[in-house]
């Protein structure tokens, strides 16, 4: 089994930053990309960012230029450095992360999700 930790989250003023980490543990190969969704109330979830195991990065417009995505391979963890924040930034976000459990046993799973509220 593979466990994915968040943490990080939390209230911040518009304008303020927050870090999210999250932490993956377990039977674990290898992992390959790694990111952060976002859901909102009464909205779809919705891809913040994500980075290959080699260092790619892709951004959602919304994301891009005020937040930062990077791992450490070694510990098996992908941050989230969110700045500039604004009231629709408000949702709860969400690790996920492809991993490789056995040489044929490849999955994407997900962590249970830190809340970020941006107050304006």
């Amino acid at each position: 089994q593979v466990q994915l930790a968040e943490s990080g989250g939390g209230l911040v003023q518009a304008g303020g930053s927050l870090r999210l980490s999250c932490a993956a543990s377990g039977r674990i190969m290898r992992i390959d990309d790694m990111g952060w969704y976002r859901q909102a109330p009464g909205k779809q979830r919705e891809l913040v960012a994500d980075i290959t195991s080699g260092g790619s990065t892709n951004y959602a417009d919304s994301a891009q230029g005020r937040f930062t995505i990077s791992r450490d391979n070694a510990k098996n963890t992908v941050y989230l450095q969110m700045n500039s924040l604004k009231p629709e930034d408000t949702a709860a976000y969400y690790c996920h992360a492809q991993v490789l459990r056995t040489m044929w046993d490849m999955r994407t799973y997900w962590g249970q999700g830190t809340q970020v509220t941006v107050s304006s």
